[in-house]
């Protein structure tokens, strides 16, 4: 159990473990917040556990025993799954009230924070469900990849109450260095979509400077410093620049699931009446590399379509 002299700040459960939720909790972990996990497959808690996490047995205990319950999971059907089952978040937050006054849950609800890049039709649906059984719910996916997982400085979008994002705010900080309440629920989804889209068509438009300027002859280390320096220079070449000119395909963030969150981007354009004629462009290249077997790499590999198209690969001889 965790100890009385441990939770001077509130317990925060934390469910799935991947590559954004393992690092996650451990940062949660070393600001000091008792924490229960849970993860689909439990070996992947084990390191957490013997770090000083608690093991859940299912996302109903988690949300039973945390004040803040944190979902961090790859779409919008896991998520639902994990919310709505019989042992699921939602249950815990039924059976947590029926465990307490009702007027201390009222001053003291839990909060329940979506983390992953889902449909913001489907956040808006489970706040309402979560309001239903007396508690908030956040969504708020998060933007840096693994390595801002890793390092607590992901940028991290908030739809919901307010008041909600206040009591979460010293959790949320362990997590990311900017918070950023973007409005009501469904809202922090819009605005990861929005993120998504600039990250995909930055990352396929470094791809075809790459192609281009190596094609043409020149070295692309050369072309990397150079655009660093200008107004092309951005967060995705910083972090993946360097990966392309070692040809390192090692997921930070996989391409499946920016192929996922673009499919999210393209079906809430189609609800609202917006055309996003670069967005089909990119999806059409992700698609490309999903079939030849690169879904599980980096989403950078998108530049591998391009270079397919342009029957070159970055930092090879140029034809004749």
């Amino acid at each position: 159990m965790i100890r009385n002299e441990a939770r001077t700040k509130p317990v925060v459960g934390v469910i799935g473990l991947g590559i954004m939720g393992a690092p996650m909790a451990r940062n949660l972990l070393r600001a000091g917040f008792p924490l229960v996990v849970w993860n689909r497959t439990p070996q992947r808690a084990d390191a957490l556990v013997e770090a000083g996490a608690e093991r859940a047995a299912s996302p109903r205990e988690v949300a039973e025993r945390a004040a803040i319950a944190i979902t961090m999971l790859s779409d919008s059907p896991d998520v639902a799954e994990v919310y709505r089952a019989a042992d699921g978040v939602l249950a815990g937050v039924t059976s947590r009230g029926r465990g307490r006054s009702r007027s201390r849950e009222r001053e003291n609800p839990p909060v329940l924070i979506d983390m992953s890049t889902i449909a913001p039709r489907v956040a808006r649906e489970l706040a309402a469900e979560a309001a239903a059984r007396g508690a908030a719910m956040l969504d708020a996916p998060v933007s840096g990849g693994d390595v801002g997982a890793q390092e607590g400085t992901l940028s991290i979008m908030v739809g919901g109450d307010a008041a909600a994002l206040e009591r979460a705010r010293p959790a949320l900080e362990a997590l990311g260095t900017r918070i950023t309440h973007v409005g009501a629920s469904g809202a922090g989804q819009v605005v990861k979509a929005c993120n998504q889209i600039v990250v995909a068509l930055t990352l396929e438009a470094l791809g075809e400077a790459l192609v281009l300027g190596s094609k043409a002859g020149v070295d692309p280390a050369a072309i990397v410093e150079a655009l660093g320096g200008g107004l092309a220079a951005s967060r995705v070449l910083e972090m993946r620049g360097a990966k392309l000119l070692a040809r390192d395909f090692e997921p930070g963030f996989k391409l499946d699931l920016h192929a996922k969150d673009l499919a999210i981007v393209l079906e809430t354009a189609r609800e609202i009446g917006v055309v996003l004629p670069g967005t089909v462009v990119v999806d059409k290249l992700f698609h490309a590399e999903q079939s030849r077997g690169h879904g599980g790499a980096d989403n950078s590999t998108v530049v591998r379509a391009l270079e397919a198209l342009a029957e070159h690969a970055i930092g090879t001889p140029p034809g004749p």
